[in-house]
Order: structure tokens, then C-alpha cells, then sequence
């Protein structure tokens, strides 16, 4: 059977997130910061009622924060019980890639090494493979150490 899959940029890279991990994608309006976090935490917003806390995948992945006027969309899932607004540049596509998930191969830069988990195929390109919860525990760990 497969897969459906979300196609999408995020900090110049494709990416590919399992759909079963999407609630939805929005656009993002008012973030609010919160004062001592870190660059990885753009802030607080509210979406239907309830408050997500808004990451910044790029500031997670390469250290550098998302520029305010460049924080547009956000994917959005539920994580251990939590909702989380995860940043990303652009959605390119909801599809079923027929090849299903591929292994990993050629060079990866590493700063993506931590969150590719394979490779997916579609239209000629390939789009790294990751997991929305695994940016939020990558945070967690690294917090914890």
C-alpha cells in the first residue's frame, strides 16, 4: 500500500513528512515570543482555540532563526499530547510516491543526519524523509544533556 506523504521546503532542502504525522498546514499570522527561549521556540499562536508553540525547524537544523518576515506556513501536528505549529518555507504537494521510502544515500549534509530517517521519490526528485517529532525530541535531548 502506499504511502501519502506532504512535499515540502524547509530551509532550502525537500522534504517529505508522512501525512499521518499532519494535522494541517497553516499560515502563520501573530507569533508571540516567549521571553527566554531558545531560537529553536519562534513563540506562541493560537489556532482554533488552542495555543501552539511555534518552532523554528531552520534555527533547529542549521542555528540560525527564521528573519520574522520570512516565517509564513507552518505544519501542523499533535506531539506526546502537545501542539506544535512546525515552520517550513513552502508546501509543495500532498502525494503517494509508488516507490515508497528508499535508503539513504550520497552525501547528506550533516546537520540533517540527526532527523533523516530515508529518501522519497517524486517527479525525478528526491525529498528527505523526517519526522515532525523527531525535531521536537531532538530539542528535548539536547536540552536534557
Amino acid at each position: 500500500m502506499e504511502k501519502l506523504y506532504l512535499l515540502a521546503m524547509l530551509a532550502g532542502t525537500r522534504i517529505a513528512v508522512e501525512a499521518g504525522e499532519v494535522e494541517a498546514v497553516v499560515r502563520l499570522t501573530d507569533i508571540s515570543p516567549v521571553p527566554g527561549m531558545g531560537a529553536h521556540v519562534a513563540g506562541l499562536s493560537a489556532l482554533r482555540s488552542r495555543v501552539l508553540t511555534i518552532i523554528d525547524v531552520a534555527a533547529i537544523v542549521h542555528g540560525r532563526a527564521t528573519p520574522a518576515e520570512q516565517r509564513g506556513l507552518a505544519i501542523i501536528a499533535d506531539i506526546s499530547g502537545h501542539s506544535y505549529g512546525l515552520m517550513v518555507d513552502s508546501v509543495t504537494d500532498i502525494c503517494h510516491v509508488p516507490e515508497g521510502e528508499l535508503p539513504l544515500r550520497g552525501q547528506l549534509d550533516a546537520a540533517w543526519t540527526p532527523f533523516a530517517r530515508a529518501i522519497v521519490e517524486h517527479e525525478g526528485y528526491p525529498w528527505l524523509l523526517v519526522s515532525l517529532a523527531g525535531f521536537i525530541e531532538g530539542c528535548a535531548a539536547a536540552q536534557a544533556a
